[in-house]
């Protein structure tokens, strides 16, 4: 079994996937007060595919729901899967 976890690095303005305590991925930010953009979404290559970013993209959109933010999706894969995802609408700015 993988142990996996996701936090917020606000020095590295990123969130972090780390699984078996690798950094595994990222989400790049901007904080602009209540406005979080995201311009870039990365996971390692070894696990593209694998369905690994689309459930660590929902993890740190939770944690933005939680904190009252709104976004702004800059990547086209953030962009691509808020889109797809009516319930997430109402987190765009």
């Amino acid at each position: 079994m993988t142990s996996r976890s996701v936090h917020d690095n606000p020095d590295a303005s990123r969130y972090e996937l780390h699984l078996d305590g690798e950094l595994s991925g990222w989400v790049d930010y901007r904080l602009d007060g209540d406005v979080l953009s995201i311009p870039h979404v990365e996971v390692s290559s070894r696990l593209r595919g694998q369905g690994v970013s689309a459930p660590f993209l929902d993890e740190v959109l939770v944690d933005v729901r939680r904190r009252g933010l709104k976004i702004v999706p800059l990547c086209g894969y953030a962009r691509g899967h808020v889109a797809e995802r009516p319930e997430l609408h109402d987190l765009l700015a």
